[in-house]
């Protein structure tokens, strides 16, 4: 009889730790509980910002606290923590908000909001780290329904702590009775692993040109598709004022299947896709946007302004979660020639009504009168939410040009091949001997350097392909390539500016004299880069170190004009215009601009093309005092790397990924082998691969995106998965190296199979923990009652009475509500596309994707022990 004891507790011990293993609700939410917010008075609804919902489920309110917007068209922004620790997934949107007062709602997650007041105003930022847009309302747009089994992860590990609501206030006409408003959006969250991840797919146009007065002007994007399958349930179209209708499909052995069609003058929303469309492996996703020119005087670009265009498409999709990819873009067009066969629907603009248009826009009337700074801001929001993406990039550690046998690394450039071409100094270095104080070189009579300055190396293995530049030069310092192939070049011993074709031995242009410094229209003095305008032909040099200016030229090399001028360093910050070495130049024909890294200055600085008009200055305090090189990639993208700490500063010598349109920094980078020491140039491909080269380390390093990087060489069932090629791969899958069946429909069945077996396992492992302590208690309590009544007779027996009474009662208080797994047991396959209601957004941004393992713990109370006797 002791051993059946024994056995007993043993078991209600193993249940006291499995209670461990289980959380209560409140648990979720215990460190949470003094962070309810009291709102207004005016406002409907509760202050009860966390709502639990089960024991998995909980809902999340995020309401604006009683605002009263002052001017129309105002940004303002709240933030709420996230509540939990571990990973989530939201479920479920219940908007809050009346087109009458609110124009656009947009939900952000990140982990630093950009102010700890209650609200504040959004040209303060949202965040002051990266942020990711995770929903949208416009327009009275009904609750968001999500196909079943479907979410969207956030939190984790890696995840945004709070989430930042951002509300935009149109016409406040309806404010005038001073009323507060608590606007806002309501979250379903869960727990349990989706069996599905949404995600978002942007196709964009980013080199559309569009001539004045042109009726009819087409945008085409189409990639090809190089990953696990995707199933699309939503789409969105977005261009500005010149947009008459955008297409997107799906093109399968030459059949196209329309995905969705809509006027991009029409509220900009998310509309469910009308019949499910699967994409596969080798698919070519395909988009158009038409536009008109009409009325324009000048050509119009894509780009940041009112006045400037964008050709947008987006798909919402979802994923197995264990191939998931939570955001991928297509900026290319593969196929120009399969347009010819497109739908001619693709072509017909849908035709709107003007009252429609007027509210679409989402201004008032006095729109028409508002200032060139209101609409720059608006389209600044607008870039913001599209390009300011989750980026971040490594280093190619297995990539072997490190080990090149180079002098000081003074230029980078990519040629139209996407070959990577170095310019280096060979023999000769830059110190304190090669100048006089008049700036003249002092070591001509070394002669000019007998090595080959220019390389091309193949980017994937650093193989040199061709090598030129010897005897030409003395002191290399900047390089750039045209549209054409053609090397410029800058020597700062020289004073010159050279072009050179990629085969010719000798220059095609020299602009300066040789030897001789000056500042005049015919004379440099050490300039230090050179940028050519794709279009125009235009030449912009930066001159130098002893000049402060930017000098413009002809295409055949005839002076134009020049600006910029010396910083005075006893006034303290330099003012726009001033340069403390021009040291290097990024022209970005997107914009119509050319960003100049004010190197002394700490800073870039950005100008109009054709005036040379200050447009903004990029300064953070992380660049330090010195920033010398600066990259531009199209698509919105600008890269810089930074000089080494003066003594006793703290600010490291790194590399900088930037949202152009913001300025905002969204990723920093620095080499895993070796050390910057003094990086010189850096240049970025359209694939966001990196090269930065190091005058002090004789060094070239390569970065590529960590998403690449995993997905690179990655074998799946011992089949070796093809490489994806890196101008497609921006945001890669991320796979797991186990033996699996090649066939993905055998592979989804098996994973439907084990999964079902696992639930099954699941609910009966559950069920049996749940019965097996009322078993054990059962036990205890006839055995003590035999004991007792053959020992100590009918007192102990009331005794026993009493005390099992309490126990059962407490037994019976934790025992309400039952276990709801919901969605957990849900299997993937026939669920429903419908009830997916549209939603507006501004842009789009991408989830981190990777499995928390977290759990938080609360005590469980078990039974007491039935009195002992005497």
């Amino acid at each position: 009889m002791a051993g059946l004891v024994n056995n007993l507790l043993i078991l209600f011990l193993v249940f006291q730790n499995i209670c461990l293993g289980f959380r209560s609700p409140l648990s979720v939410f215990k460190r949470y509980k003094d962070t309810t917010r009291s709102l207004s008075s005016e406002c409907l609804g509760s202050d009860q910002t966390v709502i639990s919902l089960g024991l998995s489920d909980f809902a999340l309110d995020i309401r604006m606290p009683g605002v009263t917007p002052k001017q129309s068209d105002t940004y303002l922004c709240m933030s709420v923590p996230l509540p939990v620790d571990d990973e989530a997934y939201v479920v479920d949107f219940k908007p809050h908000a009346s087109m009458d007062t609110v124009h656009h709602m947009l939900l952000f997650g990140c982990n630093e909001p950009s102010s700890t007041e209650n609200y504040w105003d959004c040209d303060e930022g949202t965040c002051k780290d990266k942020s990711n847009i995770l929903y949208a309302w416009a327009r009275n747009a009904p609750p968001t329904r999500l196909p079943k089994g479907v979410g969207f992860r956030v939190g984790g590990e890696t995840g945004g702590r709070f989430f930042v609501l951002q509300v935009h206030y149109g016409d406040i006409s309806a404010f005038r009775d001073k009323h507060k408003d608590c606007s806002g959006v309501t979250l379903h969250l869960t727990h349990q692993k989706q069996p599905l991840i949404a995600g978002m797919y942007l196709m964009m146009s980013v080199n559309t040109v569009i001539p004045p007065g042109e009726k009819v002007v087409d945008a085409d994007i189409a990639c090809h598709y190089k990953r696990f399958p995707m199933h699309l349930f939503a789409y969105r179209v977005h261009t500005h004022r010149l947009g008459k209708v955008v297409s997107g499909y799906r093109v399968r052995n030459g059949q196209w299947t329309l995905i969705g069609r809509q006027s991009p003058q029409l509220p900009q929303a998310f509309y469910p896709v009308e019949r499910p469309v699967d994409i596969s492996y080798d698919d070519i996703l395909a988009a158009r946007c038409v536009f008109s020119g009409e009325g324009r005087t000048t050509e119009t670009h894509i780009g940041g302004t009112a006045n400037d265009e964008m050709c947008n498409f987006y798909i919402m999709y979802y994923m197995e979660a264990k191939h998931a990819v939570s955001y991928m873009t297509c900026t290319q067009n593969a196929n120009p020639e399969m347009f010819r066969n497109i739908p001619q629907e693709a072509n017909i603009p849908i035709p709107v009504k003007s009252d429609m248009l007027k509210m679409t826009h989402g201004h008032h009337e006095e729109t028409k009168d508002t200032d060139k700074s209101s609409l720059l801001q608006q389209a600044k929001k607008e870039e913001e939410e599209i390009l300011g993406q989750d980026f971040h990039i490594e280093e190619a550690v297995e990539w072997p040009g490190l080990d090149l046998k180079l002098g000081q690394v003074s230029g980078l450039a990519l040629d139209p091949e996407h070959n990577l071409v170095i310019f280096h100094r060979g023999d000769h270095v830059w110190d304190e001997n090669s100048f006089d104080s008049k700036f003249v070189y002092q070591q001509r009579g070394l002669g000019p350097i007998e090595q080959n300055t220019i390389l091309v190396l193949n980017p994937s293995n650093a193989k040199l392909l061709h090598s030129m530049g010897k005897s030409l030069f003395y002191l290399p310092h900047g390089l750039s390539i045209d549209k054409n192939g053609n090397y410029w070049v800058t020597d700062v011993a020289l004073h010159q500016v050279f072009k050179l074709g990629a085969d010719d031995k000798e220059p095609l242009l020299i602009l300066g004299v040789a030897l001789q410094p000056g500042s005049d229209r015919n004379h440099f003095c050490q300039p230090t880069d050179v940028a050519v305008d794709p279009i125009t032909g235009s030449i912009y040099v930066s001159d130098g170190y002893c000049n402060s200016r930017i000098v413009q030229f002809s295409p055949n090399g005839l002076y134009v004009m020049q600006w910029g001028e010396g910083a005075e360093t006893s006034s303290g910050r330099a003012r726009p215009g001033q340069f403390h070495i021009p040291h290097s130049l990024a022209l970005i024909p997107d914009f119509n601009q050319l960003c100049v890294a004010d190197r002394e200055n700490g800073r870039i600085q950005c100008f109009r093309l054709e005036t040379g008009e200050f447009l903004r200055e990029i300064k953070h305090k992380s660049f330090g005092r010195e920033l010398f090189a600066v990259s531009y990639v199209p698509g919105g993208l600008l890269f810089a790397v930074n000089g080494m700490p003066y003594p006793g500063e703290t600010e490291p010598v790194q590399g900088f990924v930037m949202n152009f349109s913001t300025g905002e920094i969204i990723s920093t980078f620095i080499p895993l082998r070796k050390s910057f020491e003094m990086p010189h140039d850096v240049v970025a491909s359209e694939d966001k691969t990196v090269y930065v080269g190091d005058v002090l380390a004789r060094a070239v390093w390569k970065f590529v995106s960590t998403e690449k990087m995993e997905h690179r060489s990655v074998k799946k069932a011992g089949i070796e998965v093809q490489e994806i090629k890196e101008s497609e791969a921006i945001v890669e899958a991320r796979l797991k190296s186990k033996p699996e069946s090649t066939d993905p429909v055998k592979k989804q069945e098996k994973q439907h199979s084990v999964q079902q077996a696992s639930t099954g396992v699941s609910f009966v492992l559950i069920t049996t923990l749940l019965i097996i302590p009322v078993v054990v208690l059962l036990a205890i309590l006839v055995f003590i009652r035999w004991r007792k009544t053959t020992v100590y007779g009918a007192d102990g027996e009331h005794k026993l009475d009493s005390s099992s009474g309490r126990i059962l009662g407490r037994l019976r208080g934790k025992g309400g509500g039952g276990l709801n797994l919901g969605n957990f047991f849900a299997s993937h396959k026939g669920y429903s596309r419908k009830g997916f209601d549209r939603l507006s957004t501004e842009g789009s941004d991408q989830e981190k994707d990777e499995d928390d393992g977290t759990d938080s713990e609360e005590e469980c109370s078990a039974p007491p022990p039935a009195p002992s006797s005497s």
